[in-house]
């Protein structure tokens, strides 16, 4: 394991920095959850890049991706597709939808009806699509990079808690900086950088990293730190709804895949800590007192990551 997948995702995140720039953080953040096995969702302004970076992500590791932009008219047999009756084989033939693929862009997913949400975020959980009775794989790996527009609310339903729920990462990526947004603008003033991307991955060599990342070792402290750090926002004062034991499952696994990511087979507290915003925060529901003195649920996390006392490296 380790140093071999380490080098693999270096050279992806190298090969994705050549369309992406100044988001170094957040590329690595979304290659942690690829690995983990999760799906992230980019709360986020128009024109940051999102489909550039779900495409480019997918080149660097030779996989498949499909983007809808999902509007109120889109259904949910345009995602998991339909049964059309085929007269020269005298049965009905399945024809896949946009969801058959490796890497998926839900973009603006808040603008979509809860049916079609709904939808999509049963294929995450269960990784197959049901049409007609018959049930079906989507390929592996998969992985659903949904985007939520956090302005402009007109004609939106926003996904509920329990669906929220579902993202093992909730992230944004702003605004460039001053001189990686001269970047982009050079960039796209000649040839397509996306076409500069050398594929140095398959969807073999994630898969099998996936599955190294998941038998990182970790001992009964680390997992009982993670346990209380669950804890610890359901029992907070200005917390109404607290951490899933869903989001305990998720903390794990993306803690386990940065240790990966640093070419160890171990865990460490650090793993955990660096996670926890990004894991934790959407899952979070304040109070209306907290909401209305400003509090936030990223802040919520860091107190908690204060005053939880971390395990030491060798209990």
């Amino acid at each position: 394991m380790g140093n071999n997948g380490r080098y693999m995702i270096e050279k992806i995140l190298k090969e994705v920095g050549k369309v992406v720039h100044g988001k170094d953080a957040g590329m690595e953040l979304m290659m942690n959850t690829i690995i983990a096995g999760g799906h992230v969702l980019i709360e986020d302004i128009p024109g940051v890049g999102k489909t550039t970076i779900a495409t480019a992500f997918s080149r660097a590791m030779r996989l498949k991706h499909n983007r809808v932009q999902f509007t109120p008219d889109i259904l949910p047999s345009d995602i998991m597709g339909f049964s059309m009756y085929d007269k020269e084989q005298s049965k009905f033939v399945y024809q896949p939808g946009a969801v058959m693929c490796n890497v998926f862009l839900a973009d603006e997913i808040n603008r979509t009806s809860s049916k079609t949400q709904s939808a999509l975020l049963e294929v995450m959980e269960e990784g197959t699509v049901t049409v007609d009775g018959e049930t079906r794989k989507v390929p592996a790996p998969f992985f659903v990079m949904a985007t939520q527009n956090p302005i402009g609310s007109a004609g939106t339903q926003m996904l509920p808690e329990s669906q929220l729920d579902r993202f093992m990462v909730c992230m944004s990526m702003g605004y460039p900086d001053a001189k990686s947004e001269a970047d982009i603008i050079k960039g796209n003033a000649g040839r397509s950088a996306i076409d500069t991307i050398t594929p140095v991955a398959n969807s073999d060599d994630i898969v099998m990293m996936q599955k190294e990342a998941s038998e990182i070792f970790a001992k009964d402290s680390i997992y009982e730190y993670m346990v209380k750090l669950a804890t610890a926002t359901r029992n907070h004062q200005m917390v109404e709804l607290g951490v899933s034991p869903r989001g305990t499952i998720a903390l794990c696994k993306m803690a386990k895949a940065r240790a990966y990511m640093k070419g160890r087979d171990y865990l460490i507290p650090e793993d955990v800590k660096e996670v926890a915003v990004p894991v934790m925060a959407h899952r979070l529901i304040l109070t209306g007192s907290a909401r209305m003195d400003g509090m936030t649920a990223e802040k919520v996390i860091k107190n908690v990551l204060v005053t939880v006392p971390a395990p030491s490296i060798n209990s």
